[in-house]
């Protein structure tokens, strides 16, 4: 991956943005996308919109949600401890012991999950996995007038950024999903910017918002473009790990390529023309079974208006909605040069309808 690339994507999976409070992820992915864009706009949910070839009637629409699972806050104590709900789906057994930043106007308060110490723990207390509602923030404050100096109910946590590298190209941060969505779609920009007296369609690179409580984000922003075409890239589940059923999730292994979906919210002629660019190109892929529609995104830009020629595009990823999910960096390179080359190979006259 180049230089320029990597910095973008650390950056990017650092910033604290929950559904709901993207702003600082969206101007990240704003301030480095205009650079290949012909223009980039903005919308009243949040979304942020690249767009290449304007004046193409043929639209195609990418998104990848720049949200991350997190925390909204709710009530602090007099003794100074902070009471959350959830925003998105978070495995609760991984929460206590983490280290937190609460984001706000005035900048970040750091903040750790505390629990009571197993010594201290009854035996039916061990066995059990705390509730969101039961945990607390810690941070270091004596009372609640010294904690509402610093923060506001209503303000969002997120885990701490704390993007790795490990061997092989992998990587593990939090909010890979779906960060690396909108890293990719952004890389798609950067490579088909070059490459512009190719294209021959107009392209809408969406950085969706609202994701993980309801495809809010996409559902708009697919209404306001009305595209001919949507791919979504999101993550899906690794199953190289062990535990991992392959029976139910299909042979899944970082560093082997994207992963593309037959299934109900994926267009039968698209997914054929994918496959189809995928082996012209050399470029590795994988397939998981899609028996149900999903939440992505591709559900909502699916069923937009009259109906989108859509396609899910995965990121194989480890240990989702924890804070060590971990990706290849191989398998982001290789999904964006593919759809790149996909949207290439769109032409104004194409039609998806399925044959019968």
């Amino acid at each position: 991956m180049n230089k320029e690339s990597k910095q973008f994507l650390k950056n990017f999976l650092k910033q604290c943005a929950p559904s709901g409070f993207e702003e600082t992820a969206q101007k990240v992915w704003v301030d480095r996308t205009k650079n290949y864009a012909d223009s980039v706009k903005r919308d009243v949910m949040g979304n942020a919109i690249a767009i290449l070839n304007p004046k193409a009637e043929f639209k195609v629409m990418l998104a990848g949600h720049c949200d991350e699972i997190g925390f909204i806050i709710t009530h602090v104590t007099k003794e100074g401890f902070i009471y959350v709900n959830s925003l998105g789906g978070i495995d609760k057994i991984t929460i206590p012991g983490s280290e937190v930043w609460i984001q706000n106007n005035k900048g970040i308060v750091k903040g750790v999950i505390g629990k009571k110490a197993i010594h201290l723990q009854t035996s039916d207390e061990r066995g059990k996995t705390l509730k969101i509602k039961d945990m607390y923030i810690d941070i270091g404050a004596k009372d609640d007038k010294e904690v509402l100096k610093l923060i506001e109910i209503g303000d969002p946590v997120t885990f701490r950024p704390n993007y790795l590298e490990l061997g092989n190209d992998l990587i593990s941060s939090k909010a890979c999903d779906d960060r690396v969505g909108g890293f990719v779609i952004s890389e798609v920009i950067r490579i088909l910017s070059s490459q512009k007296n190719k294209l021959k369609v107009s392209v809408y690179a969406t950085s969706t918002v609202q994701e993980e409580v309801g495809l809010r984000g996409a559902t708009t922003g697919a209404f306001g473009i009305n595209p001919d075409v949507g791919f979504a890239i999101d993550v899906t589940f690794a199953t190289d790990t062990p535990g991992s059923s392959k029976t139910e999730n299909g042979d899944i292994v970082l560093g082997n390529g994207v992963v593309i979906h037959p299934g109900c919210a994926n267009n039968r002629k698209l997914y054929k023309l994918v496959k189809q660019v995928a082996t012209k190109k050399k470029l590795k892929y994988q397939i998981q079974s899609s028996g149900y529609p999903g939440g992505t995104d591709t559900s909502a830009i699916q069923l937009t208006r009259s109906g989108v020629a859509t396609l899910l595009l995965s990121i194989p990823l480890r240990y989702m909605h924890t804070q060590v999910e971990v990706i290849s960096l191989k398998d982001l390179e290789n999904t964006a040069k593919l759809i790149a080359e996909t949207i290439l190979a769109l032409k104004p006259n194409m039609e998806f309808i399925p044959k019968i």
